[in-house]
């Protein structure tokens, strides 16, 4: 049970979502005396990072990933791994005396009939009514498959990057990754590594890759230099450090990007952190190729015509933020389906509505969730002390 004075008149702010985000409101709220029940769907904190592929580490160092009130230990090393991530979460409920509540799933938002508080309809049937509410479900929510013709009829395996865990099923197998984000290049280093016998990456728009750390500085670092400096400076300087630091690989099917750094990043594309793919690619162990464009029985149809016959295909597609069920109706997503406002600011048709994770900025994302926190509990408290 949580130790913070009520300060809400025995209306709770509901958290809806125990990862990293809403375990930092929570705890960021309860600091300042005022009760948050976290609402989590699944059966323990951290269910999305305790499904992600074994060989996944932090891309942000752990200095810099900390969430309010509780440093992560050193053992945990500079690049803390989702296994040591989970641990972290787990103990940082425990802390803190977080008030979670796992297996309940909120379906529906509503704004109370006298417009002074918010309904919340979840599972088995519970309304429950909270002085705030904080959406924190999480960039990656719902897997997104695109709508490829043919697709359903496929022959081989197809499965969403969400459900690889590692390559001990790929071993000797052909494996095509589709994707050039972080999540792709990884997987497709680890299959490499792990022994498939042949990895393809399939690449639409040609990514910014950067090395995860230069002498001791992280790419992180430079991120949070550069956010909020022009858009057109950013791109020149990074244009400049990736001839200084990438090799050029464009007869390996890998060419440097046409589009600006920093211009990809506005639009939502973070750079690629560099944890061996520049050199599976230089080795020709992994093979860039043209982007999916439609599966025919068991062959994947690709963008240049070419048609190729993986054992299977492995879409580091993306996620949805999955919102429109639980708060489509009021009028607060763009349409995009992610929120109008996040942080410490609510809408004006949805005063005491809060939004954090939703987006995955280039100064690393739990960073950000950590800042988020502190914003949302500063506005929350005056409207819980009324």
């Amino acid at each position: 049970m949580s130790s913070a004075i009520d300060l809400t008149n025995g209306r709770p702010v509901y958290v809806i979502g125990g990862g990293p985000g809403g375990l930092a409101v929570a705890a960021a709220l309860g600091a300042r005396g005022v009760r948050a029940v976290v609402l989590e769907r699944s059966q323990a904190v951290g269910a999305s990072w305790r499904g992600h592929y074994d060989r996944l580490h932090l891309h942000t160092t752990r200095r810099l990933s900390a969430l309010p009130g509780l440093p992560m230990p050193r053992s945990f090393g500079r690049w803390v791994s989702v296994k040591n991530m989970v641990r972290y979460l787990e103990k940082y409920a425990e802390f803190h005396g977080l008030e979670v509540v796992t297996r309940v799933e909120v379906t529906g938002i509503e704004r109370s009939a006298d417009g002074e508080s918010w309904v919340l309809r979840a599972t088995g049937g519970r309304e429950l009514t909270g002085s705030a509410v904080v959406v924190a479900t999480g960039y990656s929510n719902t897997p997104r498959l695109p709508d490829w013709p043919g697709a359903e009829a496929y022959a081989g395996e197809l499965l969403h990057a969400g459900a690889y865990r590692n390559s001990r099923p790929y071993q000797g197998k052909d494996v095509l990754v589709v994707g050039a984000g972080n999540t792709g290049a990884e997987i497709a280093v680890d299959l490499v590594e792990g022994g498939a016998a042949r990895v393809r990456l399939a690449i639409r728009t040609v990514p910014h890759i950067v090395r995860r750390s230069t002498l001791g500085w992280s790419a992180q670092r430079t991120g949070i230099l550069v956010r909020r400096l022009p858009e057109r400076l950013v791109d020149r300087a990074g244009e400049i450090m990736c001839r200084i630091a990438v090799p050029d690989l464009a007869d390996r099917g890998l060419p440097r990007p046409d589009t600006g750094l920093y211009s990809r990043v506005r639009e939502g594309a973070i750079p690629v952190q560099d944890v061996g793919l520049l050199a599976a690619v230089g080795k020709g162990e992994v093979e860039p190729v043209a982007a999916v464009e439609s599966f025919d029985d068991d062959k994947v149809v690709l963008a240049d015509g070419s048609r190729i016959s993986p054992d299977a295909v492995i879409a580091a597609t993306g996620y949805r933020r999955g919102l429109e069920g639980l708060v489509g109706h009021l009028g607060v997503l763009d349409e995009r389906g992610c929120p109008v406002v996040r942080g410490g600011r609510t809408s004006e048709r949805a005063p005491g509505l809060y939004f954090t994770g939703f987006t995955n900025p280039i100064s690393g994302m739990l960073r950000e969730l950590a800042m988020d926190a502190e914003r949302i509990a500063k506005a929350v408290r005056p409207q819980a002390v009324k």
